[in-house]
């Protein structure tokens, strides 16, 4: 089975660009811990599509830990914004720096070592010590989870079901070549033994898979029903000098989008929003309201617009000139929220 499965992995990997082929290691190439880390990091919960452009504008910028470790916060977290899950970025920040500075700029080769460092986890670890330094550490990610679910045809739903996988996980994982095994196993999970249709016909392991034979596949891995996310409100004040200058504000570094640049604004609450300004103002409601959804709620944002004088002093925040204002620095609720109030912005300022 482990020698089917190297033999498909040999001629079908992926192409990704924080990763070293089967073909390069051949010819002595070894993987960069850092792009390795990077890439784990970006990847947890999120897509490989949209992680691709964001791991080449991050390596373009700092192509090294070390730079990374030297760069401004702001800048992180503006290079990040859109791609969600903002502590991510914190701990990252957090990682190079200690890595840069404390560790002499190398990552450490145990799961161990690796688990010590900020943001990098269980899994995050084994895969940095599988697929960076070859070592034969137990890598289970979503894309893995649900092939041993098949494999093994294991019926218990996740999340409890997640010990076993693991050790199952385990028994699989060979002394040789453990990172391609492991990258192997993402990469059966992401194209054939996928969540919806899997192509069992096409699968390098269809002739020892459990659920296949008991005709299953499809309906694994179980999951235990989530419950319902709670709706909560909030208030979002989109001011603008006469001049065109945007009122933003960084937002405390620990929480909800932690340390990004976003628009002053109310608590997110179950019940109604207290108002809370951020500087007078004839304040506009244009009936606009954003809607998103975070991992343990759903946000409904209304949008309270105005054109402040240039004299204006608010008590939260700061004006950007509208020449240094990026939108695409803004993480994805605040960037719709910008959106949507472009036009309503136009006719306030014509107006003024």
């Amino acid at each position: 089975m482990k020698a089917a499965l190297m033999d498909w992995y040999d001629r079908h990997a992926r192409d990704l660009p924080w990763r070293v082929g089967p073909r390069e290691l051949v010819h002595g190439v070894r993987p960069d811990p850092y792009a390795v880390w990077l890439s784990e990091v970006m990847l947890q919960q999120t897509t490989v599509a949209a992680v691709r452009d964001y791991f080449h504008r991050f390596t373009a910028l700092w192509p090294r830990v070390g730079d990374l470790a030297a760069a401004p916060d702001a800048d992180v977290m503006a290079e990040w914004a859109g791609l969600g899950y903002y502590a991510r970025a914190r701990n990252l920040l957090k990682c190079a720096r200690v890595v840069a500075f404390d560790l002499g700029g190398r990552f450490p080769e145990t799961e161990e070592g690796l688990q010590a460092l900020p943001g990098i986890g269980p899994y995050t670890a084994a895969a940095i010590a599988s697929i960076a330094f070859d070592r034969p550490a137990t890598v289970l990610d979503g894309n893995i989870e649900r092939v041993m679910s098949r494999l093994f045809a294991v019926t218990e739903p996740l999340p409890a079901s997640k010990p076993r996988l693991k050790a199952l996980a385990a028994r699989l994982t060979p002394d040789s070549r453990p990172g391609c095994h492991a990258q192997a196993l993402m990469d059966l999970g992401a194209t054939i033994c996928t969540p919806k249709s899997p192509a069992c016909g096409i699968c390098p392991l269809m002739q020892g898979c459990a659920a296949r034979r008991a005709g299953i596949a499809g309906d694994l891995p179980a999951k235990t029903p989530k419950k319902a996310k709670p709706v909560r409100n909030g208030i979002a004040y989109l001011a603008r000098r006469s001049d065109g200058a945007f009122l933003l504000e960084t937002r405390p570094p620990s929480g909800l989008l932690g340390g990004m640049l976003g628009w002053p604004g109310t608590d997110w609450v179950e019940a109604d929003p207290t108002p809370a300004p951020p500087v007078t103002a004839d304040w506009h409601d244009p009936g606009l309201e954003v809607r998103h959804t975070f991992t343990h709620f759903h946000l409904r944002l209304a949008l309270r617009l105005a054109v402040v004088d240039p004299e204006a002093a608010p008590t939260r925040g700061d004006f950007i000139d509208k020449h240094a204002f990026r939108p695409n620095a803004l993480p994805t609720v605040m960037r719709k929220a910008h959106d949507l109030a472009r036009d309503q912005w136009a006719e306030l300022l014509v107006r003024e």
